[in-house]
């Protein structure tokens, strides 16, 4: 049996670095910006030891109260606990794509800030970013009008981050170019299934499955939660994620892996026991009579004090009313009828006998007030006293007594009645069993989360049912798994038993995991950044976008590369003049299926859903 603790990190705000000489002279280093839906990225364009690994990592959040000033805003690393501000967090995704611009904006900022950039009004370095799968043209105009706009940056090159995975690990394996294979990545918002053929994204086969670590987090923290009632606040989403990057994993065999969990041996040998925080202390234990007398008597002043001061208020607020009664009395005694109508009707009386009934009463009050708090601070010492030796009659003080003491309403028990024991520890442990693999399971079934789609492995067979047999072949001599979300234990253990399956007899394939899955993306964007650095001037070099490319040809425009989108411009054609009689009609013609703008494509998961039905916007 195992007890684990868990951790919950807290993250310190990141330093801000000097900027490196070697990265300005004798030319600006490219910037490396890995903008994941979980977590960002960024670093130089080095091979230099202490420069050659991301300088920041944080989460892709920011937390800004509504209404507050934008240096007010923390974001990633700035946010030591998370779970506080839950219910303020923005992120700049909406699934894997960016739609928040301008927390976008606050994302960059804080990179660029951190990594000593302070050039005023620009930053001097080329941009490496990394983008969706077939990210919509959108998107990516309002990205690139982001960088050129309002940070004047000299170029910028977009790229998809499952793919710099792709040749980044290839590379480090030697493989003959051209590289063809399918890449299976999956990420916080959802998983994505990609074939590259002879070094070229094919984007029109793309899928996307709309799982990923996000809905596996989700649905760990409803399982525990409804196991576990009595822990609502404690089974936080930040526990769930650690649940899943520390204790989950994936069964080879679902069903038979289930089974084995139905053996008494083997649950007690596999359950992990997860110690919630708690505090051993245990109301109403043995206090003595001394103790026990001590407290009523510290009880007994706070009431004291509490109806002195009361007391005092009401007595202040008798003396201001009166003392404003006695000023519009002497409005009348001094003849000034018009003013004094007019308080009357302000006081809502009708006459001068009902205000002096009202006086009198009042300085009644005054009166007895005063009297009562003398003789309350001459009895005081001598009641106190007393007043502890008399036991206190039913409901005395009961509204104001404090919670502090609840061993008074408690019998006494006799010294020798054994009490059972309370495991207070025990009582706060979280037993995470067959949870372990249930929840990296949705990767693969969806439908246990309820959603309506197909798991990652039948959305690979249909998509490979669109190639040629010969071309079959060669992607799956080469499936590549990579992704942070691909981290489970036993995941290339599962990919390759349900390639088995689904493949012919004696057909032969080749799985490999990305070394690093949640990092090799942003090694590969460097690696391809130090191949083809940006050319000097204003022209355009493969892969990069100049800030005159971005004047000419449009925010939407991509400069393809080994590792990016396809891109494929739209044109829109222009309206025919048309009859009085007839409707105007205006058509969009599209020469092609769009990388950029593929997105129902992306969002096929299920058999009705999975046919090509490319929607294109412009």
């Amino acid at each position: 049996m195992h007890i684990f603790s868990f951790q919950d990190c807290k993250t310190s705000p990141d330093p801000v670095y000097e900027l490196p000489a070697r990265c300005v002279s004798p030319s600006p280093v490219p910037l490396v910006v890995d903008n994941g839906s979980f977590q960002t990225r960024a670093g130089w364009a080095c091979r230099a030891a202490e420069l050659g690994s991301p300088r920041l990592l944080f989460k892709s959040v920011a937390a800004r109260s509504r209404g507050a000033a934008r240096s007010e805003t923390q974001i990633g690393n700035d946010i030591s606990n998370l779970e506080p501000l839950r219910w303020l967090l923005k992120s700049q995704f909406d699934r894997n794509v960016v739609v928040n611009f301008e927390i976008q904006e606050l994302i960059f900022d804080y990179v660029f800030t951190h990594l000593g950039i302070t050039t005023e009004g620009s930053v001097d370095h080329p941009i490496v970013l990394t983008e969706a799968p077939c990210n919509p043209l959108h998107c990516r105009q309002m990205m690139s009008e982001l960088l050129f706009e309002c940070y004047r940056v000299p170029h910028v090159s977009y790229g998809v981050d499952g793919l710099y995975s792709f040749y980044h690990n290839n590379a480090q394996r030697n493989v003959t170019r051209p590289h063809t294979g399918i890449v299976l990545s999956s990420g916080y918002h959802c998983s994505h299934i990609l074939p590259v053929i002879n070094g070229r994204l094919d984007a029109v086969n793309c899928k996307r499955v709309n799982v990923g670590g996000s809905q596996a987090a989700s649905y760990l923290q409803r399982l525990l939660q409804l196991k576990y009632p009595g822990h609502l606040a404690a089974i936080t989403l930040s526990r769930m994620e650690e649940l899943l990057h520390e204790h989950s994993y994936t069964a080879t065999d679902y069903h038979e892996e289930l089974e084995k969990w139905r053996s008494p041996e083997f649950y007690e040998r596999e359950v992990h026991r997860m110690q919630l925080p708690f505090s051993a202390k245990v109301l109403g234990g043995c206090v003595s009579v001394e103790e026990r007398q001590e407290r009523r008597a510290q009880q007994l002043r706070r009431l004291q004090e509490i109806n002195a001061r009361r007391r005092e208020e009401k007595l202040q607020q008798d003396q201001e009313r009166l003392d404003k009664l006695l000023a519009v009395q002497e409005l009348l005694e001094d003849g000034l009828l018009d003013q004094f109508h007019k308080n009357l009707v302000e006081l809502n009386m009708d006459s001068a006998e009902e205000l002096q009934s009202y006086i009198n009463k009042l300085q009644l009050a005054v009166e007895q007030g005063r009297q009562k708090l003398l003789h309350i601070d001459g009895v005081e010492g001598k009641t106190e006293v007393s007043e502890l030796e008399q036991p206190m009659d039913e409901g005395d003080g009961v509204a104001l007594m404090d919670a502090d003491f609840p061993e008074d309403t408690l019998p006494d028990k006799p010294a020798n009645v054994v009490q059972p024991v309370f495991n207070m520890a025990e009582y706060h442990q979280l037993f995470v069993g067959t949870e372990r693999l249930r929840c990296p399971e949705i990767l693969f079934q969806p439908s246990l989360t309820g959603e309506d789609q197909m798991g990652l492995m039948e959305t690979l067979q249909y998509v490979l049912a669109r190639y040629t047999p010969e071309q079959q072949e060669a992607l799956v001599s080469n499936v590549f798994l990579t992704g942070g979300n691909m981290q489970y234990p036993g995941m290339k253990e599962r990919v390759e038993r349900e390639l088995l399956a689904m493949r012919p007899f004696q057909s032969h394939f080749q799985v490999s995991m990305a070394s690093r899955p949640a990092l090799d993306a942003w090694y590969g964007a460097r690696d391809w950044a130090l191949q083809h650095l940006p050319a000097g001037g204003g022209g355009g070099t493969e892969g990069w976008i100049s800030r005159q490319d971005y004047e000419e040809k449009g925010g939407e425009y991509l400069s393809e590369h080994c590792a990016s989108n396809v891109f494929i411009p739209m044109k829109i054609a222009k309206p025919t003049p048309s009859r009085p009689s007839e409707p105007a009609v205006t058509s969009s013609t599209p020469t092609g299926v769009s990388a950029a703008a593929v997105t129902s494509i992306l969002s096929s998961s299920g058999p009705a859903a999975a046919a090509d039905v490319p929607v294109v916007t412009c």
